[in-house]
């Protein structure tokens, strides 16, 4: 029996995706629920499993763009698995032969069709290339990337330079940004937070906060929870347009922007403002591992009605975000700094970091907006009021 696999729906009104990468060949032995290619979608990648067991025939070349429901593969599922492989699980890869040196992070030269054919066109050794793949599959960027680095990509180039399509979730991303700046007033309303009072909350409780809940105590649920005051406070910015109209929601989903393999991804904390610290905490650290591992759903990163976004662990002192639409808000944090402050009339030095409130100003007056940002930081410098109602231990469920 020939099964004709078609490109399921990653999702509500995505009409095509593309096959970014295959990961076996025509004349393969596949198993059922084995990943046989990643798919990007203009919201994630995915990776497309098996149907049934049987050899497979790949119809579309990778890179193709393919209408959902089309037919990109077929498995004949009257073939017999290979001789030492059962028809319930993959044959298990032979050991690599030994090599000169170290090769512990290699790949063991396992590499997609499509980065296999590169590689065979410039003659370049597959155990020399690391992968970045799952379990350390070549992948076809990886060998695009070692043909830059033995200066072989473009021949008669002497730039070395190398093109090759964005994926369809970088080109959605780019789209959106241009839209986003198109098409919103978008403004940045800044402050800054004095962090001592949260760094001494996390210095004298963060030990038993992770032995009891089996997280640590970051920044971000801090940042969160203080979000969901401020927002709660001033629900216009907690908003969205549709059309003529404006949209305003009675729970608080944060997005909360987290670099992946893939690029960024905004994952939401659903109803955070039911959440205690490490309800927060742990959402975060599940939704990251999703993102880290390419397993996160589409379902896992729509729906936010305001977004958070830390570009303070790559180093930046300040920027002005992007509205991550159709939401109406962004928070950006910043790196923590230690810099000169007047306090009570002394000059002393403190923790300092700048936050920065970008807004669709067609939506969200100035005091809505500078009062959101004030009422953060009031939060953030004073979260034993604030957040945790004067009862550190108890809101820290200690």
């Amino acid at each position: 029996m020939i099964l004709e696999m078609k490109v399921p729906s990653p999702g509500e009104s995505i009409s095509e995706v593309e096959i970014a990468d295959w990961m076996v060949e025509t004349g393969d032995y596949v198993t059922k629920d084995q990943a046989i290619a990643e798919i990007d979608s203009d919201k994630a990648t995915l990776e497309l499993p098996a149907e049934m067991s049987g050899t497979i025939e790949l119809l579309v070349e990778p890179g193709s763009v393919v209408a959902v429901g089309q037919v990109v593969c077929k498995i004949d599922t009257s073939a017999k698995a290979p001789e030492g492989q059962s028809q319930g699980a993959p044959l298990a890869a032979p050991n690599p032969a030994p090599t000169a040196g170290p090769t512990s992070t290699k790949s063991a030269g396992i590499a997609s069709p499509a980065a296999k054919k590169i590689l065979a066109e410039k003659g370049i050794d597959p155990l020399s290339v690391t992968g970045s793949g799952k379990d350390g599959r070549i992948t076809k960027e990886d060998a695009v990337q070692a043909k830059v680095a033995m200066g072989t990509a473009r021949p008669g180039d002497p730039r070395n330079v190398t093109r090759k399509r964005m994926s369809s979730l970088r080109r959605k991303i780019a789209k959106r940004l241009v839209t986003v700046k198109n098409e919103t007033a978008m403004l940045t309303t800044f402050n800054e937070v004095d962090m001592k009072p949260i760094m001494d909350l996390r210095a004298k409780y963060k030990e038993e906060f992770k032995t009891k809940h089996g997280v640590g105590l970051g920044f971000m649920s801090f940042f969160t929870l203080a979000t969901t005051r401020a927002l709660e406070l001033y629900p216009t910015v907690n908003a969205m347009i549709d059309g003529d109209d404006q949209v305003t929601f009675d729970t608080v989903d944060i997005s909360i922007a987290v670099s992946g393999p893939k690029g960024l991804m905004v994952p939401v904390v659903r109803d955070a403002a039911s959440l205690s610290f490490s309800g927060v905490e742990k959402d975060i650290k599940q939704l990251a591992i999703k993102v880290r591992d390419g397993k996160i759903s589409i379902d896992e990163m729509t729906g936010g009605t305001f977004t958070i976004t830390n570009g303070g662990v790559f180093g930046s002192m300040l920027s002005t975000p992007i509205i991550n639409p159709p939401q109406s808000a962004i928070l950006g944090m910043h790196n923590i700094v230690e810099r000169p402050m007047v306090v009570d009339g002394e000059i002393v030095i403190r923790p300092i970091m700048y936050v920065a409130l970008s807004y669709d100003h067609r939506i969200i007056d100035g005091r809505e907006s500078v009062g959101t940002l004030v009422a953060i930081k009031e939060a953030l410098e004073n979260p034993v009021e604030f957040l945790m109602g004067g009862d550190v231990k108890t809101a820290l469920e200690l």
